[in-house]
């Protein structure tokens, strides 16, 4: 990678910003870049916000109307929380 330049900077944070999509090939690339950013410069400080992030800032703030079919995003942040079969009652 020999250059880098996320999508904002929020100057009263010090922080920097990269958005990025579902598609995951590019999910891929950019948290590489991200973190070979944090392995080079370890005083700068860039956050990713992934799709589910902007249309919680979206619902939130009111700031579009939800697509026609579109269920408004109601999980919590995070990564997804692993269930095991078994405690389903469910066995393969």
């Amino acid at each position: 990678m020999k250059f880098f330049s996320p999508d904002f900077y929020l100057p009263l944070e010090d922080q920097y910003v990269e958005i990025t999509t579902l598609n995951q090939k590019l999910v891929t690339k950019k948290n590489r870049k991200i973190r070979l950013l944090a392995k080079h410069h370890p005083d700068i400080s860039c956050r990713i916000l992934y799709q589910r992030d902007y249309l919680e800032l979206v619902d939130k703030y009111g700031l579009e109307e939800p697509a026609q079919g579109c269920v408004p995003l109601r999980r919590l942040p995070g990564p997804p929380r692993v269930v095991e079969l078994a405690d389903r009652g469910t066995t393969l």
